[in-house]
């Protein structure tokens, strides 16, 4: 089992969660950040503009959350968008036409579905690498290589990038190093330490946890990036309302508390199915023999609350999800209720059939988000929907 202490002198991760340093409002002590449902902010003085003169371009409400995952992930700045694309678009538009870009192969469907028809019709290029294989990235590099985009665990086949390793190589060439730590969250993983210059979330999933929240975070490591990102916010719009961005942080407060509960879960689940001889491929970092556990280990506190797991068919998958009774059958992850989901029809549909099965992702191949319920009870829930199907 990894190392649970998060390396900090200073206050403890969990307590960070919690004392970010904006949770009590400052005019009048309410222990709530107030949601700023305002547009545009009176200027008392026009020869001295105020702070915030219009929601687009900055909200309180929006700033505390900003500054409150800039603390969590160890970064200068933080930035709010309306969805996880929306900070992941906007962050490749730090790329301009001719450039090119490394990415991991099994990235996920919305992230290959934007680089593949909308940033090549921009004349951006993209390789997609198995980047557990160093050499595969090294030998991606063009001359007009410009940045490295690492998820890890991959999704939905949970591969392990060594975020050190290809993060020092990125700097040694000059290039962005950007990683999507949806999965881990910051409570097991902080890519900044790390040496990354740009953390994403789609912070619809574990950060916000309850399934009611669309949004997405950016952090960046350096001030001139967090220069270039604030100006590609703001100029594009793609920001979070004030309403979602309060939700998202009443979420964040439980984050410890949730993750740690559905990794529990969650390594029993993975346990439990890899004994089964009627299942042909189960995918934890948390296994003995998952390839990448010595990486994980090495940059993570933890395994995640992921499992993906390959039950041998379309078919047999697909009746699966049928007989189910306890876990959300739907996209997404990440929240207090379990998820049940089919990447080939949902998270990866866009990603052509061909191209699924070089990555591993398999008609027969489901992936569980573990939630807060009982284990036993979703242990035995997929049991019977096992051999029912």
């Amino acid at each position: 089992m990894p190392n649970k202490d998060h390396g900090r002198s200073e206050k403890k991760f969990e307590t960070k969660l919690i004392h970010f340093g904006g949770e009590v409002d400052r005019a009048t002590g309410a222990s709530s950040v107030p949601i700023y449902q305002a547009s545009t902010f009176h200027h008392y003085d026009i020869f001295n503009p105020p702070k915030h003169d219009y929601s687009r371009s900055g909200n309180p409400t929006r700033e505390a959350l900003e500054e409150y995952i800039a603390v969590l992930e160890g970064g200068t700045q933080g930035f709010a968008f309306s969805s996880g694309m929306s900070a992941i678009s906007t962050t490749f538009m730090l790329l301009s036409a001719g450039d090119h870009i490394i990415v991991t192969e099994d990235v996920y469907g919305g992230t290959y579905r934007l680089l593949t028809t909308i940033m090549s019709r921009m004349n951006i290029e993209t390789t997609f690498v198995d980047m557990t294989k160093p050499e595969q990235v090294k030998a991606a590099l063009k001359p007009n290589t410009r940045a490295v985009y690492m998820e890890t665990p991959s999704n939905p086949t949970l591969k392990i990038t060594d975020i050190a390793d290809i993060s020092a190589w990125a700097h040694e060439h000059g290039l962005l190093s950007i990683v999507d730590n949806t999965f881990m969250t910051p409570y097991y993983q902080r890519p900044i330490e790390l040496g990354a210059d740009i953390v994403l979330h789609s912070a619809t999933k574990f950060l916000s946890g309850h399934s009611d929240v669309l949004a997405g975070l950016a952090v960046a490591g350096n001030d001139e990036v967090g220069r270039q990102l604030k100006y590609l916010q703001n100029g594009l719009g793609t920001v979070l309302g004030a309403q979602e961005s309060w939700l998202l942080m009443r979420g964040m407060k439980t984050l410890g508390a949730r993750m740690a509960h559905s990794e529990i879960s969650a390594r029993k689940l993975a346990d439990w199915l890899d004994e089964r001889s009627d299942i042909d491929a189960v995918y934890y970092p948390g296994l003995p023999d998952h390839p990448g556990r010595e990486v994980q280990e090495k940059q993570s506190t933890g395994y995640g609350a992921v499992v993906s797991f390959d039950v041998g068919s379309e078919d047999r998958a697909k009746r699966l999800l049928s007989e189910v009774k306890l876990p959300l059958v739907a996209v997404s992850l990440g929240a207090v209720e379990s998820i049940l989901s089919y990447p080939a029809m949902m998270s990866h549909a866009s990603m052509p059939k061909e191209v699924r099965a070089e990555r591993g992702i398999t008609g027969g191949l489901l992936r569980f988000s573990v939630g807060l319920e009982d284990i036993g009870d979703l242990i035995a829930d997929l049991d019977q929907a096992l051999k029912r199907s």
